[in-house]
């Protein structure tokens, strides 16, 4: 692959595009902002995970080598010249598009650009901040088809499965992240507390979700689909608070992003503008 598309990590990125065309489907807004409100996620989230590998070229000169600045395949001055440009080129676009987008977009440019140099190795608080990123990317798409109020129910969801991921992930290599320097919620206050608080945003998600369905936010359509994610996250809730080792810790953030997923396709599945169509 490419030195400057690997270090996008395009696969994190085309996912948090999945938002803003979600939301496109529940709308049923196919317009040309839709379509540079997704170019300018992918180009801020990519330059996002860009510059986290630059302030990272020295841990994964040891422990990821093979990534484009460790590996020489990209210097480190091209690496932060390459993301300062991205981000610019987004926001350029996001302001195109309109103000609002144009302010989120450059609040999330400096925030991700913050994460990566201090944040992420804080207690809580680079969970917070990947998770608070993850459900704006729903406001976002919301804002450019002018579902403000809907995305912002999204956006809560995405924000407590991916909390729920966040803290799962630290526990997978708790040891690792000490040798950084970082200051985890397991390595702060144990796998313990950090498996009950994981499996609190789980069950807190899993029991609130179908509240949308009699909101009127989806058809009934979103239920079943949506009864399958549930499942795997309460399933998963129960698997973490019973073991906390790192083998499960990995196979449960594996889980977790499966039933995000799952959960997605019944946000889409779900959408009034689907349910129309197939009425007619």
């Amino acid at each position: 692959m490419n030195p400057y598309l690997e270090i996008l990590r395009p696969g994190n990125a085309v996912m948090a595009v999945i938002a803003i065309f979600l939301m496109a489907i529940i709308s049923g807004k196919f317009t040309f902002e839709v379509l540079m409100a997704a170019v300018v996620v992918f180009l801020v989230t990519g330059a996002g995970n860009s510059i986290n590998d630059y302030f990272d070229h020295k841990i994964d000169a040891i422990n990821k080598p093979q990534r484009p600045i460790p590996s020489g395949r990209i210097s480190l001055k091209g690496a932060l010249v390459y993301s300062i440009s991205l981000f610019a080129v987004g926001i350029i676009i996001a302001f195109a598009i309109n103000l609002l987008l144009g302010i989120i977009a450059l609040s999330s440019s400096l925030l991700m650009i913050y994460y990566a140099q201090d944040l992420k190795t804080k207690c809580l608080i680079g969970n917070l901040s990947i998770s608070f990123l993850t459900g704006l990317c729903f406001v976002f798409g919301g804002i450019a088809v002018e579902q403000i109020a809907v995305s912002i129910y999204l956006g809560f969801y995405a924000f407590l499965m991916t909390m729920a991921r966040e803290i799962v992930k630290d526990m997978e290599d708790p040891e690792g992240d000490k040798e950084e320097g970082a200051t985890t919620l397991p390595i702060v206050y144990g796998n313990r507390i950090s498996s009950l608080l994981a499996a609190l945003f789980m069950i807190i998600a899993s029991v609130t979700s179908p509240i949308l369905y009699f909101m009127g936010v989806f058809s009934v359509f979103y239920l079943p689909v949506l009864f399958l994610a549930i499942v795997i996250f309460l399933y998963s809730a129960m698997s973490i608070l019973k073991d906390q080792s790192m083998e499960n810790s990995g196979k449960i953030s594996k889980r977790i992003k499966l039933g995000m997923a799952i959960t997605f396709v019944a946000f889409a599945v779900g959408s009034p503008f689907l349910w129309s169509l197939l009425v007619k």
